[in-house]
């Protein structure tokens, strides 16, 4: 049987208010089913239609597929239907729920990511090549990332300041590795203004005698400023921070991901020892990956990067890595020990107690609107966004349903009295953000509507509602559906804990996902097979995270990424010593390092 059929699917459904079971073998020119139904085993081998693309319901109902063929069989008094259309290829037929986003995530990944983007209403596209527009919903999200964030960077002894945006090119040629790490990324300008051409046109004039780059980062230009800040002993620790935009040029771009222009924050700090630097760097690695944790629900790995991953310039780069709802990691934010390399191409002198002169120890670490693609991947689904509640723009949306103009005005004063009582209500130390729908569109549409934005609570209020003194309320970490009558005494009395149940869920949902795609592989077929899909499968989400030996061999390294565009993600920290061979070569390995295909 095996040689002939080359398809095998197995279905259960309730059917009659029981549960049964199908069996299918295809081939491609039968259906062989077995049909299970309580002592009964039936056998069906049915000839397909001249028609190639025959496809059987998944459900065993009414299909509304077009051009359909129904065949009956009878059996202890009682119908059974199946229904044969032309609508797939030797596939058994999706009979699901209509959703909001087309593609679905597993039909194409990455154009259902750009369409939540879309839907959401957060950024579109730029009519500058490589750029996007961070509409007001985005940039909302993006103001909570950063109010949070900031508020941690004070707590931890940081105060925020501004560099220039333009570097001269000499600031860069002094850190050798440093500019040869970006110089493929860097927009440069070389004139200073435009002239008429005389033909009605523009043209550049005022050439600089020294180019200037558009910041990729500002180690260097940071750096000048440090050096004539930084005197003595008693200058330290410097402990600055700045919101700024960054250009790096981009060739493939892809929004809140990897842009030409993107926002983000960079810390640079100096202190007078390496150890000092070197607990600096790794607290605020701890401080993103709290932040992530606890605000973003996202769940990350910290680790250190291999040699051949470090930020330009630095003796160390950490990290913090995430696992998407497609399996591969996205690097959410990075903490860099820098040593003492920035110090002495800034000149960053001081003077110690002793009164002799050393250079100092520096750190930076970053990170950007990333964090919001992050979220995006991490917990959206296929009818849209969903938004963790701590950084909502909004959290609760009222959506008002009347038939008569006196039914409105009834229906929103119900609603001011709740918006006033929410007010009053503290979340996680903030105020209740809460909107009013009053647009003039039907219920169905502004449902939607708000669905597809991922705000975490929606209420319905209708005449009936009032009645009860109730709420209609759906929570966007549930199927669109998923309704709740509830009083309003209830409501208020609990809306925070809604909210932090919420907030608690999508950690949990996104923490399983990676728990249960992260392995120990200790074989290099078994590697290979974990990263690669066979052709027949081709729609199918491979990989993970794979816990494996490395010997510390760049070429090793090297070898993977361009075998399987694997790459090792980092070397967690809470990783245990454990002694290993190398999956690629073979050699002594001291702990497992985290390998996963990546943005």
């Amino acid at each position: 049987m095996k040689s002939i059929l080359k398809k095998t699917f197995s279905r259960e459904t309730k059917f009659f208010g029981q549960s049964h079971k199908f069996v299918f073998y295809v081939n491609k020119k039968f259906w062989l089913v077995f049909f299970f139904y309580k002592s009964l085993f039936s056998i069906l081998l049915i000839k397909k239609i001249d028609n190639p693309k025959l496809e059987i319901s998944r459900n065993i109902s009414p299909s509304i597929c077009n051009n359909y063929k129904k065949r009956k069989k009878n059996s202890c008094q009682e119908k059974y239907l199946f229904f044969f259309c032309s609508k797939g290829d030797n596939e058994v037929e999706r009979k699901e729920k209509k959703t909001a986003i087309v593609p679905t995530r597993e039909e194409d990944y990455p154009e259902w990511y750009q369409q939540v983007i879309k839907v959401s209403d957060l950024a579109e596209n730029s009519d500058v090549r490589g750029c996007m527009v961070i509409k007001p919903y985005g940039y909302a999200l993006w103001e909570n990332i950063q109010k949070h964030l900031d508020l941690k960077f004070k707590e931890t002894g940081h105060k925020n300041a501004y560099f220039p945006l333009l570097v001269p090119k000499s600031f860069f040629e002094k850190e050798a590795e440093h500019v040869s790490g970006f110089a493929k990324e860097c927009a440069v300008v070389t004139h200073s203004r435009l002239e008429d051409d005389g033909k009605g046109g523009l043209t550049v004039g005022g050439e600089l005698t020294e180019p200037l780059i558009v910041r990729p980062t500002s180690e260097t230009i940071i750096g000048a400023s440090f050096a004539r800040w930084v005197q003595s002993y008693r200058d330290l620790p410097l402990l600055i921070n700045q919101w700024a935009n960054i250009v790096r040029w981009e060739m493939r771009t892809r929004m809140f991901l990897r842009t030409t222009e993107f926002l983000w924050q960079e810390g640079h700090t100096v202190h007078s020892t390496k150890e000092e630097a070197m607990e600096e760097t790794l607290k605020m690695l701890g401080v993103y990956a709290t932040f992530v944790r606890e605000y973003l629900a996202i769940p990350v790995i910290e680790g250190e990067k291999t040699p051949g991953e470090r930020f330009p310039g630095a003796l160390n780069t950490y990290c913090i890595e995430a696992m998407m709802q497609d399996k591969k990691a996205l690097q959410a934010g990075t903490s860099h020990f820098l040593g003492q390399n920035f110090s002495r191409a800034a000149g960053i002198k001081f003077q110690n107690k002793n009164g002799l002169e050393e250079f100092g120890w520096t750190t930076s670490w970053g990170v950007s609107t990333r964090l919001i693609g992050a979220l995006i991947m991490a917990h959206s689904d296929d009818n849209g966004l969903i938004v963790p509640p701590r950084v909502a723009p909004i959290h609760i949306v009222f959506i008002p349903i009347f038939k008569s103009e006196t039914d409105r005005i009834v229906v929103l004063n119900y609603i001011k009295q709740i918006t006033i009582a929410l007010k009053k209500i503290r979340y996680h130390e903030e105020s209740l953000r809460v909107e009013v729908d009053e647009r003039d569109l039907t219920s169905s549409e502004k449902n939607w509507y708000w669905i597809k934005k991922g705000v975490p609570i929606k209420v319905e209020i209708g005449m009936k509602d009032i009645e009860k003194d109730s709420l209609f309320i759906a929570c966007r970490n549930k199927q669109p559906f998923e309704k709740e009558s509830i009083s309003q005494n209830f409501f208020l009395a609990n809306i925070s804990d809604i909210l932090e149940g919420i907030q608690r869920s999508l950690y949990e949902k996104a923490f399983q996902l990676q728990k249960e795609n992260s392995f120990k592989i200790d074989l290099q077929d078994d590697f290979y097979r974990f990263f690669q899909v066979p052709k027949q499968r081709k729609n199918e989400i491979p990989g993970g995270f794979a816990f494996s030996h490395w010997c510390g061999s760049e070429l090793c390294e090297q070898k993977v990424k361009e075998e399987l565009k694997v790459t090792i993600r980092c070397i967690p920290l809470e990783a245990e010593k454990e002694k290993g061979s190398c999956l690629f070569c073979g050699g002594n390995s001291e702990k497992r390092v985290i390998f996963a295909k990546a943005y």
